[in-house]
């Protein structure tokens, strides 16, 4: 908890100040006393229960600066029954991780004195952002001040003055001194060792930790298949046609690490209470719009939309707009093959040094040219999602992530196959693999870590100098450090650094065989990963709210899909080697029969390893199971003392 740093609220108490609310400057009055009194109020009146005060301007303070800030807080005691509201799990006496209940407290590992420093600032956050969030209209036909800003019963009110305007941002406050230890152990010190997951954890809360791990993971399992590329490189190299072995080891390799990931996901998640943690019911994005009507599962007023008009949205538009840019990606294809004959063309009349390098010049330039198409088509992609009006943020999730993969997919690897299966030419094929990735991960580096550092400096010099004297541990003032967090760039999830992952397994994974490099290339591109997404992070973005989660979520149903091509497509360039066709001089016929019957007992193979495999591990799956024994063993109990006590009571 961040204790430097209190302010007073309006009856008197301090409080740490944890979340930020900012509200346009020119937010009617009533509006803002309503709001405040909301939040105020307590939880039976329902209310937020949560301590909140105007920021007040520093000595720096301009005409200029927003007027509208304001800081919230809570009561330790409002925290901790927060903390069974939301189903968190802790650590219990006897090493289990179980529910928080406020009753049951001091049973807990933890939990010492009044549960000081019991619950994370992380989490203290949540608590805040879920009390916000659960804030609804009652009786209110409109926001005070806004007769055009309708509610009614049930609707969130902040998701209301958020998507009309009215509420700029919410945002959790950086922790300084956290922070620091946080930055001098994940990213200031360059030292080959693990990363702080549980630190990670602590600040960013599961997902982005999950994230983290995995990124780690990954470059680990990378690590075999560098070390058996780098000599299969150096010896074979004129050699294209020996990489059958290599093709092998890709099958076994794309499957074992996923399968073993899902193992070290669940024991993560045990560790961290999110594993068993009950999903919170999900309630209506702030986007979604519909007819009022009444949902049959709360029983409270909400916007209903019909799943037929839906659907037609989807297939209609949202389905032919993804073929047409699947064409227009392929027409691009069609022009990188053209400029690729030209410039071998060119390089067969006159070989020399600078003919040599125009021939890396196509695959530079269409590289380039599938990132820009890959950024334009997301921004498409968002606003058709969008358009189609999903009721709840996962849905819309899922629906996001397909779109996005079928066309990454489609733009970055379908040139691969072509080459590899049409052309059949695995000398250019090394080569344009070589060539996009190396870019891609070039441009990807100036994306991520310096273009958004850059714009931060452009935005806002003060803010800047106010970095600055953060960096050099000046302390500042919490106007100040509002004043600069509110300025910072919003982090917007992990969508692009997961997307990113999956391309990159997809080049290993599909043809690194022909560019035994390529798993080489993708180690050094995590490991700068991990510092630029670090250093992102602490010092770029805002600080996100905490996300609970027990796994990656649909990106591992991706990677998964993913490793079925590989399994496809390493066999048919397995098929293709010189090797392989010996065996079947005559018959063509019997080789393709030979490939399709291998690729088949590939992929039985591959599915009778995800149930040998467990996703989780035994130890934890007896934890779980003796704490699902016990909770019903404790119910049966209540049963019957309640039972018993039915007599006493008529007596």
């Amino acid at each position: 908890m961040q204790k430097s740093l209190s302010v007073y609220d309006s009856d008197g108490s301090t409080f740490a100040p944890l979340v930020v609310i900012e509200l346009v400057s020119e937010t009617k009055e009533e509006a803002i006393a309503w709001l405040l009194n909301r939040v105020r109020d307590k939880q039976q009146d329902g209310g937020a229960e949560l301590l909140v005060e105007q920021l007040t301007p520093g000595a720096q303070g301009t005409e200029k600066d927003n007027p509208n800030v304001y800081v919230v807080g809570a009561s330790w005691q409002r925290l901790l029954y927060g903390a069974e509201d939301v189903g968190l799990f802790k650590e219990f006496k006897d090493g289990s991780m179980r529910g928080f209940t406020y009753a049951n407290k001091h049973n807990f590992k933890e939990f010492q004195g009044d549960g000081d420093g019991f619950l994370s600032m992380a989490e203290c956050q949540y608590i805040i952002k879920h009390g916000l969030d659960n804030l609804r209209a009652k009786d209110e036909a409109h926001v005070p001040g806004y007769p055009k800003m309708k509610l009614y019963p049930g609707k969130s009110v902040i998701r209301r003055m958020q998507s009309k305007g009215i509420l700029v941002q919410v945002f959790p406050l950086h922790e300084k001194e956290e922070l620091k230890r946080l930055s001098f152990s994940w990213f200031k010190k360059i030292k080959l060792s693990f990363q702080p997951l549980d630190d990670i954890r602590h600040y960013f809360g599961e997902g982005m930790a999950l994230y983290f791990g995995f990124l780690e993971y990954f470059t680990l399992a990378l690590i075999p298949m560098a070390l058996i590329g780098i000599p299969y490189y150096l010896f074979d190299w004129e050699d294209y046609d020996k990489f059958t072995v290599f093709a092998g080891f890709n099958l076994v390799w794309c499957t074992v690490i996923l399968e073993l990931w899902k193992r070290l996901s669940a024991s993560l998640a045990y560790g961290w209470g999110t594993l068993s943690r009950k999903k919170a019911f999900e309630e209506p994005r702030p986007g979604f719009h519909g007819v009022l009507g009444v949902n049959p599962v709360t029983g409270r007023a909400e916007p209903l939309y019909s799943n037929a008009k839906r659907q037609l949205r989807i297939y209609l538009l949202s389905v032919p707009f993804v073929l047409l840019c699947l064409y227009l990606s392929l027409y691009v294809m069609m022009i990188y093959f053209d400029m690729e004959g030209w410039a071998l063309m060119i390089h067969d009349e006159e070989p020399t040094f600078w003919t040599g390098l125009l021939l890396f010049i196509p695959s530079i330039i269409y590289a380039v040219v599938i990132e820009i198409m890959n950024l334009i088509y997301r921004y498409a992609a968002e606003f058709l999602t969008g358009w189609e009006n999903h009721r709840l943020e996962s849905t819309f999730q899922n629906h996001l992530v397909l779109k996005v993969l079928v066309f990454n997919f489609f733009n970055c690897f379908a040139s691969l196959f072509y080459i590899a299966f049409v052309m059949q030419d695995m000398v250019l094929l090394r080569q344009s693999l070589a060539t996009l990735l190396i870019t891609s991960q070039i441009l990807n580096q100036i994306m991520e870590a310096f273009l958004p550092y850059w714009l931060q400096r452009r935005r806002n010099k003060k803010a800047h100098k106010r970095m600055i004297k953060t960096m050099e541990d000046k302390e500042l003032p919490l106007s100040e450090q509002v004043k600069l967090e509110a300025d910072m760039s919003t982090y917007l999830g992990t969508f692009d650094d997961y997307l990113e992952l999956f391309l990159l397994f997809g080049y290993v994974s599909l043809f690194s065989c022909v560019y035994p490099l390529a798993a080489v290339l993708v180690v050094l591109n995590n490991v700068t990963e991990v510092y630029s997404d670090a250093f992102k992070m602490c010092k770029v973005f805002k600080r996100p709210f905490s996300e609970p989660a027990a796994n990656i979520g649909v990106w591992q149903l991706a990677f998964e899909a993913m490793s079925v091509i590989a399994v496809v497509t390493n066999c048919a360039l397995i098929g293709m080697s010189p090797q392989v066709k010996s065996y079947f001089p005559e018959s063509e016929t019997q080789l393709i029969l030979w490939v399709v019957g291998f690729e088949h007992f590939l992929l039985a193979s591959k599915f009778i390893l995800t149930f040998v495999i467990p996703d989780v591990p035994k130890h934890i799956q007896i934890k779980l199971s003796r704490l699902e024994f016990e909770s019903l063993e404790a119910l049966k109990k209540r049963k019957m003392l309640e039972a018993s006590g039915i007599p006493k009571t008529a007596k």
